[in-house]
């Protein structure tokens, strides 16, 4: 049976890219018989197809396989697209197996989720709405590859001095409203600022830190967070 949500809600748009037609439609017709909650707009097989149809379509959020069509790594360039150029489109990898380099280039590559084939259509559903709503979506173990990962980035800076330290009062506010899941409209408006003053302002962040994803930030703000308490 479908999911029964309020009819008020705006359907969150949906599109799907991975080489496997047959997964594709599957994804696709669960999604749609989730009542009043995803419509899926487009469902594509190679990056060029899901490049197209997120400049014309807009999704909210984006199902990419890491394998398409035109090759076994094609989805990340998809993701690259996505954070460049889509940035108001919530990514989601999609991986075959929980394993530590796939899941830690698809957070580093700009995805705010990955969901493993093995998972059952109805986390799928949680999974998208998750990320739409601002939150991050992975187990404890893809949890503990982003730690370890972040705990190896080269960061000559830091050793010097608390990373946080480099940053001025605004760009502080700007990683704490990142660190609660808000989107970058949402950000502006808080702060009484345009989106593309946050976006520069999360460019410098991310240089100063020597992060490269919003996820990193969150999980280095957290870290910075907890030594301030002990």
């Amino acid at each position: 049976m479908g999911e029964l949500l309020d009819p008020s809600r705006e359907k969150i748009r949906v599109l799907i890219a991975d080489a496997d037609n047959i997964s594709s439609q599957l994804m696709a017709s669960a999604l749609r018989r989730c009542r009043n909650s995803f419509d899926v707009v487009a469902v594509a097989s190679s990056s060029p197809d899901a490049i197209r149809d997120l400049g014309i379509l807009k999704p909210h959020v984006a199902v990419v396989s890491a394998e398409l069509r035109d090759g076994p790594q094609t989805g990340f360039k998809v993701l690259s697209e996505l954070r460049n150029s889509h940035p108001a489109t919530a990514a989601i990898m999609l991986l075959h197996s929980t394993q530590r380099d796939p899941v830690v280039d698809a957070f580093r590559g700009g995805a705010r989720g990955v969901f493993t084939r093995d998972k059952s259509f109805k986390a799928l559903s949680k999974c998208i709405r998750s990320v739409h709503d601002g939150r991050i979506w992975a187990s404890n173990q893809e949890l503990e590859f982003i730690l370890e990962a972040l705990t190896r980035l080269k960061s000559a800076q830091l050793t010097k001095t608390s990373g946080m330290v480099l940053l001025s009062r605004r760009e502080e506010d700007v990683v704490g409203l990142v660190a609660e899941g808000m989107k970058n409209r949402e950000i502006a408006q808080a702060l009484h600022v345009t989106e593309h003053t946050i976006s520069n302002y999360l460019y410098a962040i991310f240089n100063k830190l020597g992060v490269s994803s919003r996820v990193e930030l969150i999980l280095y703000a957290t870290s910075e967070s907890q030594k301030d308490k002990r």
